[in-house]
């Protein structure tokens, strides 16, 4: 699984952008600001129908222009798949694969598989449950288009029952049998839910760690737990002794919306007991693991992003990662770096074949 080019109108800080690339490493070189990150974030989009770090695709399309385009040729099991997105300002985007328009985004999740990496998932250890949630579902989803509608269809019934749960609250009346309704709905694709999550956790587990050790080849133990309400006792159960809690909340208070996962180190919080180092080797083993875990799974190499992968990590962490990943275990990898000259040489010094492309002011030529 490669990316083989991409052309670019009218996204983010790009007038207009042809590229083609190595079908293993490639490198965006340049200041900060220069729109290394935002070559990162198309290919993301064009694979996950989004952007990566901004939820508004209105606010995707270079400034004071009226649409943006995205076009590119991925190399999938040896055959050729031609994907485009095209956004008009005030109208609905519109994805293709092959010249044929998706009904559905959500049927092209899963198409390319893809890993971020990037200074933004330091929000998985500092920020809420909702980050850490949304990670493993972007995991799953990419392999199971069951758990993807699953999730759909719970998500839409969550917002359906907290709809009700605020009318009780504003006409003044208790209606058990219509919150009945949307329970039913919550258990049938809650506990499918939570099953998977489970199995998944599971498997990902010794594959974290390991990349961990490599990574860091410290002593210290790296911990991942799941956390849910369905651990304890049964969903329809759970539902039931918070009823009443929803009721003067005026929204669902438990299921599978509120799971969660627990970084630990040394038994001990990540969050409040891991240096920065370790922090960002915990990240990158997470999403080490996850390329991984995606590959096992699809029998594809996932596309690697590795953004900024300088910051909080020293070079001894670097050459480790870089080893790893242009070892047979991964596919097409692009980082970016804010030095010009940093990683062509130590790919020189690995012995690495990789291409290097300068950018500049929404503009990047090949070194």
């Amino acid at each position: 699984m490669y990316l083989q080019n991409l052309h670019i109108v009218n996204f983010k800080n790009y007038e207009e952008a042809d590229i083609q690339f190595s079908p293993k490493l490639n490198c965006f070189l340049g200041e900060n600001g220069s729109g290394k990150t935002n070559l990162l974030d198309a290919i993301f989009y064009l694979a996950f129908c989004k952007s990566f770090f901004n939820p508004i695709d209105q606010q995707l399309i270079k400034h004071q222009e009226a649409f943006m385009v995205l076009q590119a040729d991925f190399i999938r099991k040896d055959e050729k798949e031609n994907i485009y997105c095209g956004l008009k300002k005030g109208q609905k985007k519109q994805f293709k694969r092959n010249k044929k328009l998706y009904e559905r985004l959500s049927d092209h999740i899963g198409l390319i598989p893809m890993v971020m990496i990037s200074p933004a998932d330091s929000q998985l250890i500092h920020e809420g449950s909702e980050s850490r949630r949304r990670f493993i579902d972007m995991i799953i989803s990419q392999f199971d288009k069951r758990y993807l509608e699953n999730l759909i269809q719970y998500n839409r019934a969550v917002s359906q029952r907290n709809r009700l749960l605020k009318k009780f609250m504003e006409t003044r009346r208790f209606d058990a049998t219509s919150l009945d309704v949307w329970d039913e709905q919550l258990l049938r694709y809650g506990n499918e839910i939570y099953e998977v999550r489970k199995s998944f956790v599971l498997d990902f587990i010794p594959l974290f760690q390991r990349h961990y050790q490599h990574i860091s080849k410290e002593k210290e133990v790296v911990e991942l737990e799941y956390d849910s309400q369905l651990n304890k006792a049964e969903f329809s159960a759970v539902l039931q002794e918070h009823r009443e809690k929803d009721r003067r909340f005026t929204y669902s208070t438990a299921g599978v919306h509120k799971d969660d996962l627990s970084f630990k180190i040394d038994g001990k919080p990540m969050k409040k007991f891991g240096s920065q180092g370790q922090q960002k080797t915990f990240l990158l083993s997470l999403k080490l693991a996850q390329s991984e875990y995606l590959k096992n799974k699809m029998k594809l190499d996932p596309i690697l992003l590795l953004d900024d992968i300088y910051d909080k990590l020293d070079q001894g962490r670097i050459e480790q990662l870089m080893e790893v990943v242009q070892s047979e275990w991964f596919g097409q990898v692009f980082i970016t770096d804010t030095d010009t000259e940093r990683l062509p040489k130590l790919f020189e010094q690995m012995n690495i074949k990789y291409k290097a492309f300068t950018v500049k002011e929404g503009e990047a030529h090949e070194q």
